[in-house]
């Protein structure tokens, strides 16, 4: 394919071209590109001897970033307006990109160029990000296998490859179950409970597949809507069982999309790999670049959490039984019952319906709080961009400036759920922060939610969780385009140890519970109204309900991720339910049905970036709690903090240790106190 017609090659714009790029651009283009960065690691090595940043380390960084900078806007697309045939361009770059990273990775001319750096005089004339730049590559190297011998090396090689292959493919068989079932439901009764906004929802639903009535389907709006208020407890379960055995030996296409081998594969490669570098377990290894230095950190710190929240949370439960049984006659409450009757608990209680509240979180009045918020705490101002390419009409673009004017980055918004998008939420890295040619290259970042979409009545309305997620997501957009570093190494969020990268984004969740905050965030999308203190009252009053089970269901996870790495034994395979059970029997205080298959869809962990590592949430959370902590001190929008905040957080990067930056804000070491008391649970 000619160059002159490839967008991925041939884009003069800093953005993407989405509706450009096609399937058949894509291969090729990331081909040429692997070329050119090879071609630009030999030219530096071969033709100097004495190697400098400016020499070495600076052009390979502008070879990979073009070569990011091509596969963002793809990954992204593959994300989120999912097909067959950009799916195969896909997953055939895959390997490619993975064998080119372990290439660079156990380059021993390579190692050898950083380490001279390291030993030279012009060291100690680099600024602190050059420096952790060229700390984390050695450290990178020794996790490469750069040491190992070259038997070894092949099989590291190997092994990578097909990691990266069995997370895509357990992904697409994720995304594939979820969209494989719906229900058509013909007759209005059968959805009585179900809010009107739900049953508008569903009614559109339907009609995009032209057929009658209403369409419920397992995308988490639908699926939340039916467990919380469908009336019929036989449709509940129906749905429940959909959801819970998605992509497994026990869903209804269970061959064609089962996760079950791919599970056991990816657990035996992680572990392989593990030994291969020296480590006992996959889990010794991936906290080799995070705060936690040694396993046993994490189990203890999980199980106190744990202690010190399951009373809590066995009290929950407790209630929960006897609500039920009092109010409804319900003796076997089942898994499919759990969120119905703890919203009608919810309301019995608190008089707090969750319908009740959305109604004051219209995306039309929460959007536009949402910049107020971080306008007001960081000094920066957010404006909207209506020309733009993008990869579908329901995505927004804004910018980014600070005090001074100055472009600080920019951000797309794709919130609405649809067919063909992977469910939950997440930000990523479209371009990155960094200086190139004298002029800084602005970062710029993708937030996706899954929110229900607005219908022909009315707009997008939010659950209060909904907006929740939507803070934690702008805060790691925030930490992401408000960088001040200029090597991509370590600007934003890269280079930042994992355990810490979940503190802005649970930092910026406090503030969806703060009355002054919220007066900016809400308005009745009818008549405007804000949320009123008689509300605010109840949700404040409900924000600890059912906390213990939260907090256990959340470090069960945790856990449950933890110990299928850390206790991995090739001769017992991955044991993944058998352990699942232990920690249950742990931790939980809810025992769900045996055909449950919660782990063939915990794509966290199997095919994003947290296996061994699903424990950041909490530990973050006591980061962030910690934090937030000195607002409430302050007052939540003190400039003064805010300013703090973003100076010594948001800006640095990783170019520092996290703990240092937290204890150069908070002034001490982090302390679980703030997190409990956030959550009602006495130490």
């Amino acid at each position: 394919m000619s160059t002159m017609i490839n967008p991925l090659l041939t884009n003069n714009s800093s953005l993407p071209l989405f509706s450009q790029i096609k399937p058949e651009h894509i291969e090729p283009a990331i081909t040429q590109l692997l070329d050119e960065a090879r071609a630009v690691v030999e030219q530096q090595l071969k033709t100097n001897t004495r190697y400098t940043w400016k020499n070495l380390i600076e052009p390979i960084e502008n070879a990979e970033d073009r070569l990011n900078k091509a596969w963002s806007p793809v990954s992204n697309m593959n994300s989120v307006v999912n097909t067959d045939d950009l799916r195969l361009a896909y997953n055939a770059c895959l390997p490619k990109l993975s064998e080119y990273s372990t290439e660079m990775g156990q380059n021993e001319r390579l190692f050898n160029a950083y380490q001279f750096i390291a030993n030279s005089e012009e060291y100690v004339s680099l600024d602190s990000a050059q420096k952790k730049i060229i700390q984390n590559a050695l450290r990178d190297f020794k996790l490469s296998g750069v040491d190992l011998e070259n038997e070894k090396k092949q099989r590291y090689k190997e092994i990578s490859q097909k990691l990266s292959r069995l997370a895509s493919n357990y992904e697409e068989n994720l995304l594939d179950a979820t969209n494989a079932w719906s229900k058509h439901i013909r007759i209005e009764q059968d959805l009585e409970g179900l809010p009107a906004s739900a049953m508008a929802q569903a009614k559109q639903t339907a009609e995009n597949q032209n057929l009658d009535g209403w369409l419920i389907t397992l995308q988490s709006p639908s699926f939340q809507a039916v467990m919380t208020y469908a009336n019929d407890r036989e449709l509940r379960r129906e749905h429940y069982e959909a959801y819970s055995t998605r992509a497994s030996d026990q869903g209804p296409e269970n061959e064609q999309w089962d996760n079950s081998l791919i599970m056991e594969q990816i657990l035996a490669l992680r572990h392989e790999k593990a030994q291969l570098l020296g480590f006992k377990n996959y889990a010794e290894l991936s906290l080799a670049t995070k705060m936690a230095k040694k396993p046993e950190d994490v189990m203890n710190f999980l199980e106190d959490l744990a202690d010190k929240s399951w009373r809590q949370a066995r009290k929950d439960l407790t209630e929960l039984h006897e609500f039920a049984k009092q109010h409804y006659g319900i003796d076997d409450l089942q898994s499919w019952d759990l969120g119905y009757y703890s919203e009608k608990m919810r309301q019995h209680f608190y008089q707090l319906s969750q319908e009740e509240v959305k109604a004051y979180f219209p995306i039309t009045h929460v959007l536009p709080g949402l910049f107020s918020v971080v306008e007001k705490l960081y000094g920066i101002q957010i404006s909207e961009i209506t020309d733009f390419e993008t990869w579908h009409p329901d995505v927004r673009f804004f910018q980014i400036n600070d005090e001074s004017g100055e472009l600080r980055g920019q951000f797309y918004f794709d919130l609405y759920v649809r067919t063909k998008k992977r469910g939950g939420a997440w930000m990523d890295d479209c371009v990155g922060r960094k200086r190139f040619n004298g002029n800084i290259q602005i970062p710029v970042a993708y937030l996706t939610c899954n929110f229900t979409p607005p219908t022909d009545n009315e707009p997008s309305l939010l659950t209060h969780d909904d907006v929740t997620t939507l803070f934690h997501e702008f805060g790691h957009g925030l930490q992401h385009m408000l960088t001040k570093v200029d090597h991509l190494g370590v600007s934003g969020i890269n280079g930042v140890e994992w355990d810490a990268v979940e503190l802005p984004s649970q930092f910026m969740e406090n503030w969806c519970w703060e009355q002054e905050a919220l007066a900016l965030i809400s308005g009745h999308y009818q008549t405007g109204e804000v949320l009123p203190d008689s509300l605010f009252d109840k949700m404040l009053a409900a924000k600890n309900f059912q906390a213990g089970m939260i907090m256990v269901r959340q470090l069960e996870f945790s856990l449950f991720d933890f110990r299928i790495h850390k206790d991995y034994d090739p001769e017992k395979g991955g044991r993944i339910y058998e352990i699942l059970e232990q920690v249950r029997a742990q931790v939980a205080v809810i025992k769900p049905p045996k055909f449950n298959r919660f782990a063939h869809s915990f794509s966290h962990i199997f095919a994003g970036g947290y296996a061994a590592g699903y424990y950041s949430y909490k530990w973050a959370e006591v980061l962030s709690s910690d934090a937030f902590s000195l607002f409430e001190e302050k007052g939540i929008f003190d400039h003064e903090t805010g300013k703090a905040f973003l100076t010594t957080i948001l800006e640095k990067g990783g170019t520092e240790a996290a703990m240092d930056l937290f204890i150069n804000f908070r002034g001490r070491q982090p302390s679980i106190d703030a997190l409990l008391r956030h959550n009602g649970i006495v130490a």
